[in-house]
């Protein structure tokens, strides 16, 4: 059996799935109170008023809700249940705070069902959403209906390397004190060749305040160039003390190296209700595939139902 740490460092009613609402910088209890967007499903005389369990949709590193605010809509309106979805810490219009690390971001999504009366949702989450929902499973089992982690695995994995040119890249993009997206753009082309990827990290470029000259970065590229190392480990390595026996679905690019086979007798002794599907994408396979994505949490779900 392969060693855990030796795994591979590896509220419009008329209104169907619409944005209802987006909630800013606060507290609640001593945590970061998350940002975030409610979608509801379509109220039509066809679908019945028994509506399913939440979903919570939690995006990746350097994302954010906006990321995710056409998949939600669409799992909204294709399993009739509410989608919230939201801001990470330190991500969107979520508050910045010096600690960024699994346990921190399990406990904002733990005092984010609290604060909202969520019983037995889903979670759904995208490679540091997805440790993040795996962590939260983990340490409230009897909270969590169901797991879909996309494209991470609950093991100690180096980040690749793509993400620390990412914060050198925005850094000298702040430090030029650019005024447009593509002066900003510019600069990125030597960090990532990847138009797509370049386009998803410049959407956290903001005009602060609105008059500014200048753009900077909404995210705080400090404290998260200090988390990378964190944003690799997993907060857990006992599976004999932390199990989640709901139903579980790993979502997994094929062209990705961030849920290899290896890890797959690890996945299964944390949670042994687990599934596998392949996406043929890469790591950012909810944009790159959004189509086969749907299809494959909408069966899924729809099954567990």
């Amino acid at each position: 059996m392969l060693p855990l740490r030796a795994v591979q460092r590896v509220r419009s009613r008329t209104r169907p799935s619409t944005l209802l609402s987006s909630f800013y910088s606060c507290r609640f209890r001593g945590l970061v109170t998350l940002a975030y967007e409610l979608h509801e499903p379509p109220a039509t005389s066809e679908q019945s008023t028994s509506r399913g369990t939440p979903i919570i949709v939690l995006h990746g590193l350097f994302g954010s809700k906006r990321n995710n605010r056409s998949i939600s809509k669409v799992l909204a309106r294709d399993l009739n249940r509410p989608v919230y979805n939201v801001d990470l810490r330190n991500h969107g219009d979520s508050p910045h705070d010096l600690q960024h690390d699994y346990t921190a971001l399990a406990e904002d999504v733990e005092g984010f069902m609290d604060q909202h009366a969520l019983k037995d949702p889903t979670l759904i989450g995208h490679s540091m959403g997805a440790k993040t929902a795996m962590t939260v499973a983990l340490r409230s089992p009897e909270r969590v209906a169901a797991l879909i982690p996309v494209d991470n695995a609950p093991v100690d994995a180096a980040l690749k390397s793509d993400f620390g040119k990412y914060i050198q890249g925005m850094r000298k993009v702040e430090e030029a004190h650019v005024s447009t997206q593509s002066e900003a753009d510019s600069i990125m082309k030597e960090y990532e060749e990847s138009l797509p990827i370049r386009q998803f990290l410049l959407t956290n470029l903001i005009r602060d305040p609105p008059t500014s000259p200048h753009l900077r970065f909404r995210i705080p590229i400090s404290i998260l160039a200090n988390a990378l190392d964190n944003m690799g480990d997993f907060p857990f390595t006992d599976p004999d003390t932390h199990r989640h026996e709901g139903p579980t679905l790993i979502v997994r690019g094929s062209h990705s190296h961030y849920v290899a086979d290896e890890t797959l007798p690890v996945i299964g002794r944390f949670f042994p209700r687990f599934e596998v599907r392949d996406v043929e994408a890469g790591h950012w396979l909810i944009s790159e595939k959004p189509e086969e994505f749907r299809r494959v949490v909408v069966e899924f779900l729809q099954d567990k139902d």
